[in-house]
């Protein structure tokens, strides 16, 4: 596996379980409330490292026991935290309601999130030590394009998980020109067309579709019984990056794979499988 480098978000989440998702306007009464770690940056880490990548992270915590208890979760499970700054800003916090049926509803509030950037010569000089780079727009898009030329200019591979939507579009095209590979969901995939060499669609429990030069070839996914799609999204995008540098076709069948398997668990942070469940899945 790849020398993988996260350059993302890490928020502490906190999950209502509902039995239906409330409308405009509505309240609904929750039969759970649970607290733990996720963010985008930090579930697709703690994804790759559990694939078997060596995975340091770049991000933003702050001073607060939520960002220590956010870089004890990291480090448990085998991510680098060198990377990771503490600011005097509240660490990232996300809202996720999710009702019976598995489907869910996420705010987040960025907190030391939004204040991420590259400044630091040391930060630059661990995206340069990679060879593969992940990304997602959880953070502010400039310190993403930052991270995207450093790494390319150092000849790593940049995959960029293009999550949430809502950026500039001037500012996509910017990050379209230093990026190899792309992965949206079919929602995200309708916001903008992305000119990469490679655009990875996840379908859910349908698989995903990957886009290339080459062609178009479409991996289906385990069939399974969800608990929590919360997550797998993130699990997906790590599993890729940490195989893309070896084969990109099994990586997207890895990718799949893991991504079914992490809506058996509830839960963001810890819902990634490890490599022998990985394998166990495609086999």
């Amino acid at each position: 596996m790849a020398r993988v480098c996260v350059v993302g978000s890490v928020n502490m989440d906190l999950v209502f379980a509902v039995e239906t998702l409330p409308a405009p306007g509505a309240t609904v009464l929750a039969s759970s409330m649970s607290r733990s770690p996720g963010g985008k940056g930090g579930n697709q880490a703690v994804a790759a490292a559990r694939a078997g990548a060596d995975v340091v992270l770049v991000a933003a915590v702050g001073h607060d026991d939520t960002g220590a208890a956010l870089r004890a979760h990291l480090e448990s499970n085998n991510v680098d935290v060198g990377g990771v700054i503490a600011l005097p800003v509240p660490s990232g916090t996300a809202s996720i309601v999710v009702d019976a049926q598995a489907e869910n509803v996420i705010v987040v509030a960025p907190g030391a999130n939004g204040h991420l950037s590259l400044s630091s010569p040391r930060l630059r000089d661990l995206v340069a030590g990679c060879e593969v780079l992940l990304m997602q727009l959880e953070i502010p898009t400039d310190t993403a394009l930052a991270a995207a030329r450093v790494a390319r200019d150092a000849g790593a591979t940049v995959l960029l998980n293009a999550s949430p939507v809502g950026a500039d579009p001037a500012a996509l095209a910017q990050l379209a020109e230093v990026t190899d590979v792309v992965i949206v969901n079919e929602s995200e995939a309708r916001h903008w067309v992305w000119p990469v060499p490679h655009l990875v669609t996840t379908l859910g429990a349908r698989g995903a579709v990957h886009r290339s030069a080459g062609g178009e070839t479409r991996v289906g996914a385990p069939a399974v019984e969800a608990v929590d799609t919360t997550g797998a999204g993130d699990v997906f995008a790590g599993v890729l990056a940490a195989g893309w540098a070896a084969d990109p076709a099994h990586a997207v069948r890895r990718a799949c794979a893991a991504g079914a398997l992490a809506t058996l668990v509830p839960g963001a942070g810890d819902c990634a499988p490890d490599d022998e469940a990985i394998e166990d899945a495609l086999n």
